[in-house]
C-alpha cells in the first residue's frame, strides 16, 4: 500500500486555525468545528441565509449538522500517530529558523531547500522529492535562508564562487562567461581567509577592550581618590571653621563680659557719687531749713544769738566739688579680640597650606613626610597614642574612649593646644596635648 504522506494542517478548521474538534460536513463538502460552524450561523440567524465560511455557499434553511464520523477516526488516529512519532514530527519555526515554504497556517522548520523548485521543506512537504521520480533529480541542500538571495539571478544556479577581481560572489556559470580570467576562488575558501582575518581583528579587538577596560579602571579609582580627598578636605574644613567658630564665639564672650566688668565698675562708682551728693543735698536742705526759721525770728537778740551759731558752723563735710566722667572703652577690647581672631586665622592658613603640601608627597599606605610636631612631647600626625592613666576624666569628656582605646593622630593644632585622634569608638575625638600620651 502507497504511503500518503499527511499532514494535520491539512485538518486544520479555516475558523480558527487549529485541528478540527468535534467536525462536522456543511452541504458544500468543507468541514468545520462544530462549535465554530455553530457561532458563524448564529450570526446569520436574522438574515435567515446561511453561508459556509470557506467557500460562501449559501443555504436555506439551516442545515442540520451531523458529526463526521469518519473525519473523527481520522483525526485521531492522526493524533495518535503524531504523539507516537514525536521525534518525526516537523517542529514549528522559531526565530532564527528557516520556515516551510508550503505549510499553511503556522509554518514548520524546514530542513531542506532545493535549488531547482527554489524553495524551503519540511520533514513532511519534503517526502515528494523522495519518492516523485522527476522530483529525485533535484539538488537539495541543508534548508537555506533567504534562498532567493543566495541564487544567480542570471542563471538560477547556487552562488559558491568568489571572485577577487571584481569582489562578488558568482555562480560557476558567471565564473565561466562573464567572470573568466578572473581570479576566483570557492566561497569556503575566501570565507576561510577572511575568517582568519576577522579572528586576528578580533585578537585586536580583545586587546582594544582590555586596554580601555584598564584605563576605565584608572578612572574609576582615580574618580574614588578624589571623591574621599573630597570628602577628607570637606571634614577637615567643618572642623577647622567649628573651632573657627568656637574660638571666635569665645572671643566674644570675652569682649562682652570685659565690656560688662566695665560698665558694673563705672555703674559702681556712679552709684558711690550718687549717694554722695544726695547726703550733701540732705544737709544742705536742712541748713537751709535752720536759716529759713532763724529769718522769721522777731527778736534781734535771740537773732544774733542764733545767727553767730549758724554763720560758725563749718561745711567741711561737703566737697568743693563733684562730676562724673566715664572711664569706658570698648574699643581696645575690641581690637584686641580683633588682632587675636586675625592671627588664629594666619596659623589656620599656615596650617592648611602645610596640610595641603603634605597630602601631596604622601599616601596612605606610607608614613607622610610634612607632619605636624609638638616639640615639648614629640607628637607627630599618624602616631598611635592613647590617654594617660592618670587622666580620669578628660576635659571634653570620654564620648565612648577609655583608657584601653589606641587612636591615630589626625590633625594637631599647638596654638589651641589640642589635638583631633581618630579612636575605634570616636573618630573625631578632640584632647589636650596633656592628657595623650605615645604607645610605642
Amino acid at each position: 500500500m502507497a504511503f500518503i504522506p499527511v499532514s494535520q494542517d491539512e485538518f486544520n478548521c479555516c475558523v480558527c486555525l487549529d485541528l478540527l474538534r468535534d467536525p462536522v460536513t456543511v452541504p458544500c463538502g468543507h468541514s468545520f468545528c462544530l462549535n465554530c460552524i455553530t457561532g458563524c450561523w448564529n450570526q446569520e440567524d436574522q438574515k435567515g441565509v446561511y453561508s459556509c465560511p470557506q467557500c460562501r455557499e449559501t443555504f436555506t434553511p439551516r442545515p442540520v449538522l451531523c458529526r463526521n464520523t469518519m473525519l473523527t477516526e481520522v483525526i485521531e488516529k492522526l493524533k495518535k500517530t503524531e504523539l507516537q512519532s514525536d521525534a518525526k514530527t516537523p517542529s514549528y519555526a522559531g526565530p532564527g529558523d528557516v520556515e516551510c515554504d508550503f505549510c499553511t497556517g503556522r509554518k514548520h522548520k524546514a530542513i531542506k531547500s532545493c535549488l531547482s523548485c527554489l524553495g524551503s521543506y519540511c520533514d513532511v512537504h519534503i517526502q515528494p522529492h523522495y519518492e516523485v521520480t522527476c522530483l529525485k533529480k533535484h539538488k537539495l541542500v541543508n534548508a537555506i535562508s533567504q534562498l532567493q538571495g543566495k541564487i544567480c539571478s542570471q542563471h538560477d544556479r547556487m552562488i559558491e564562487v568568489f571572485c577577487r577581481t571584481d569582489h562578488q560572489l558568482i555562480c560557476m556559470m558567471c565564473s565561466m562567461n562573464d567572470h573568466n580570467g578572473h581570479e576566483t576562488v570557492s566561497a569556503a575558501a575566501e570565507r576561510t581567509e577572511n575568517q582568519n582575518k576577522l579572528s586576528e581583528m578580533k585578537v585586536e579587538n580583545q586587546t582594544q577592550i582590555q586596554q580601555r577596560e584598564k584605563e576605565l579602571q584608572e578612572v574609576n579609582q582615580a574618580l574614588q581618590a578624589l571623591k574621599a580627598s573630597a570628602q577628607e578636605a570637606v571634614g577637615d574644613t567643618e572642623r577647622v571653621f567649628t573651632d573657627l567658630i568656637n574660638f571666635m564665639k569665645q572671643k566674644c564672650s570675652e569682649v562682652t563680659e570685659s565690656i560688662r566688668a566695665q560698665e558694673r565698675a563705672e555703674m559702681s562708682r556712679a552709684e558711690g557719687l550718687q549717694e554722695q551728693l544726695e547726703l550733701e543735698i540732705t544737709k544742705l536742705k536742712s541748713r537751709d531749713a535752720e536759716m529759713e526759721k532763724l529769718l522769721q525770728k522777731e527778736d534781734h537778740i535771740d537773732f544774733l544769738q542764733s545767727f553767730d551759731a549758724c554763720s560758725t558752723s563749718s561745711l567741711s563735710w561737703m566737697h568743693s566739688s563733684i562730676t562724673f566722667t566715664p572711664h569706658f572703652s570698648s574699643t581696645d577690647i575690641k581690637r584686641s579680640a580683633l588682632k587675636e581672631i586675625e592671627q588664629m586665622v594666619l596659623r589656620l592658613n599656615s596650617d592648611h597650606e602645610a596640610t595641603s603640601h603634605g597630602s601631596h608627597h604622601s599616601s596612605e599606605s606610607t608614613r607622610p613626610q610634612q607632619k605636624y610636631v609638638v616639640p615639648e612631647r614629640g607628637f607627630l600626625v599618624g602616631d598611635k597614642v592613647r590617654v594617660k592613666a592618670s587622666v580620669g576624666t578628660p576635659a571634653y569628656g570620654w564620648r565612648n574612649v577609655t583608657h584601653s582605646s589606641v587612636g591615630v593622630i589626625k590633625t594637631i593644632h599647638v596654638w589651641w593646644n589640642g589635638m583631633y585622634i581618630d579612636f575605634p569608638e570616636n573618630h573625631s575625638w578632640w584632647a589636650k596635648h596633656s592628657e595623650i600620651e605615645l604607645v610605642l
